[in-house]
């Protein structure tokens, strides 16, 4: 496994280990008041989907995204 699939699998399990899901998107929704529900739809191992739906929709890197939600 790389890199990035050992970061989208603790990302992943961060998140859904800390119980906090649903907490961690309204924070987004507060954040970027113009995301939908389905634009937070995670589905599990479509990460790399998910977060290229996030950046076209908010104009911001990867990076920025990962570094953003690890923030929340």
């Amino acid at each position: 496994m790389n890199t990035t699939n050992n970061e989208s699998y603790s990302d992943e399990a961060e998140y859904r280990s800390r119980g906090n899901w649903n907490e961690i998107k309204g924070r987004m929704k507060m954040a970027y008041g113009d995301l939908t529900d389905d634009d937070l739809t995670y589905d599990e191992g479509q990460e790399n989907k998910w977060l290229g739906k996030l950046q076209q929709k908010l104009g911001k890197t990867e990076h920025e995204l990962r570094n953003w939600l690890r923030s929340l």
